[in-house]
């Protein structure tokens, strides 16, 4: 992306001299990401086969911190300076849980990394930036609106996220900063929200930096969390009025090989009533290794469905990264 394609305008911008750090050093930390992915690869229908966002220089010797799907079986990465200058990266590792991803730049970034701050502590109402990579013109001053819990129906739960506001549009992988200068977050998402009038608000929703310290070793070292893989459906479930309603299956998951279909509802797991999705994520993971076959009750066009799924381990269906 060029650096004329976009900017946030001048208004929305955080200004220097409102800030006790170095605001342009800090930005500096933050770069473009590009990813090249297989056209057979899993999730390349998902996802697409080329991935667009941002990430965050967390150590000196060029490590990167991203959002995850941007680098999720990625056969090439590209790491791109506010100045243009671009520098073959390593996909290193995906942290399914958190939703964290780690580049290894190839080259020289000679760029500053961006020391952690403390997620735990941040409020409602803080003042905070979100910085895509391209410098201060891709930078946007905002508040934390929120901290709670997130489920998404690609089965994934945060405990507690940060939601900031107004929304910063190029979002994937961006720098959430604190007035101390520290990074605080990674960005997720852009969500919408009715204010019951008719009028949506848009916001972001951030990865807590907090989660990274205790799994950072492990995907350093290993390139993953040691620890045995959670069971996976392969389903995409919408938490809506209806209730957990199956909308798509991944291509070849233990979901639609065992028979689930998008328009079922999820009514039950192991003979337990589910209302929401993060308890249903939370029950399947709870449910013993990858592997496990579980019990689900199904409604289907008026009718009430036993069906038992295989579980499986999801990144036995990923590309492993490939050192260049």
């Amino acid at each position: 992306m060029a650096k004329s394609d976009w900017e946030i305008p001048a208004n929305l911008r955080p200004e220097p001299d409102d800030y006790r750090f170095d605001l342009a050093r800090a930005l500096r930390s933050v770069v473009g990401v590009r990813a090249n992915v297989p056209h057979d690869a899993f999730t390349a229908s998902a996802l697409g086969t080329e991935r667009i966002g941002n990430g965050t220089v967390i150590r000196d010797d060029g490590l990167v911190l991203t959002i995850g799907y941007l680098i999720t079986e990625a056969e090439m990465v590209w790491l791109i300076g506010a100045d243009g200058a671009a520098v073959p990266g390593h996909a290193l590792a995906y942290d399914q849980a958190t939703g964290f991803g780690l580049v290894q730049a190839l080259g020289r970034l000679n760029l500053p990394a961006l020391e952690f701050g403390d997620s735990d502590r941040l409020g409602l109402g803080e003042a905070v930036i979100l910085a895509a990579g391209g410098g201060p013109d891709r930078a946007i001053e905002a508040k934390v609106i929120g901290r709670q819990e997130f489920a998404g129906y690609w089965e994934y739960v945060l405990g507690e996220a940060i939601y900031t506001a107004p929304a910063h549009p190029f979002w994937s992988g961006s720098a959430l900063i604190g007035t101390d200068g520290r990074l605080l977050g990674v960005g997720s998402l852009i969500l919408q929200q009715g204010d019951g009038r008719g009028r949506r608000h848009d916001m972001n929703m951030i990865v807590p930096i907090g989660l990274l310290p205790p799994i950072l070793d492990d995907l350093l070292t290993i390139g993953r969390v040691n620890a045995p893989p959670r069971p996976w459906l392969g389903a995409y479930v919408m938490d809506s009025d209806e209730g957990l309603t199956v909308g798509g299956l991944a291509n070849g998951s233990p979901a639609e090989r065992a028979g689930l279909r998008p328009g079922d509802r999820i009514v039950a797991f192991e003979e337990e009533e589910v209302g929401d999705l993060a308890t249903l994520w939370r029950r399947l993971w709870a449910s013993g290794p990858a592997g496990t076959p579980v019990k689900l009750l199904l409604a289907r066009e008026g009718s009430e469905i036993p069906l038992r799924v295989a579980t499986a381990d999801r990144t036995r269906f990923l590309r492993s990264p490939r050192l260049h």
